[in-house]
């Protein structure tokens, strides 16, 4: 009984700070990393297709340093290395750090699922519009693009699901999001276990949510197709 009574006194006392400021910072940057990532991952993925050898090349290369290292490290270079290459940076608060590196994360895996959608379009479709007269670039914005998203969407909204776990590595830098609400609660009351049932409370309801509504949206999405 004591185990519930404690967790009903951090929500009340604390409530502000794991609901407010920890789910809103994680939402937050979740949705700016999504949002960057696929902004630039079209881009990215638009650049795997260029004829130009070098630009392939660059991107390729990013790509794979970017998937094949852990977040956490990229997460330490942007917030200690960055700051050395752009002077700038170095008098933000770290979550403007945190959110390019999550930006630059999230399009490598973006650019990998929207060029994924868009060799999933019928080579034909690209055939026929420039049978028609378009050019190459006119044909991929306005037609094989537009079909590739209807493909893409649930795997952006699976994206956007990790982005918000992974969020919780920002913690290490004190950016606002859940886990960093989960230390400040624990260093305030010292009930650690408590702490973090409510913060893996509040994960999997974010989740669980945001992955219904996913789902909501692919069956709307198959009924208008």
């Amino acid at each position: 009984m004591t185990f519930i009574t404690n967790v009903a006194y951090i929500m009340t006392k604390y409530w502000r700070t794991f609901l407010l400021q920890g789910i809103g910072y994680t939402l937050l940057l979740s949705l700016i990393a999504v949002s960057g990532g696929a902004f630039f991952g079209s881009l990215m993925a638009l650049a795997k297709r260029s004829r130009l050898k070098l630009l392939r090349a660059v991107v390729n290369i990013i790509v794979e340093v970017v998937r094949g290292t852990p977040v956490l490290l990229q997460l330490y270079i942007g917030v200690f290395v960055f700051p050395m290459i752009v002077p700038a940076l170095s008098s933000l608060p770290y979550i403007y750090s945190v959110s390019i590196v999550l930006i630059i994360n999230s399009s490598a895996y973006v650019s990998e699922i929207i060029r994924s959608g868009i060799e999933a379009v019928d080579a034909g479709q690209m055939e026929a519009a420039r049978s028609l007269g378009l050019t190459q670039r006119t044909a991929m914005v306005s037609i094989v693009l537009p079909q590739a998203v209807k493909n893409i969407l649930p795997a952006l909204g699976n994206e956007f699901i990790m982005v918000v776990k992974e969020t919780s590595l920002a913690s290490t830098f004190f950016v606002g999001e859940l886990m960093t609400s989960y230390l400040k609660v624990k260093g305030y009351t010292y009930l650690t276990m408590e702490c973090l049932v409510i913060v893996g409370v509040l994960y999997f309801a974010l989740t669980y949510i945001l992955s219904k509504l996913l789902k909501v949206l692919e069956r709307r999405m198959k009924a208008h197709a």
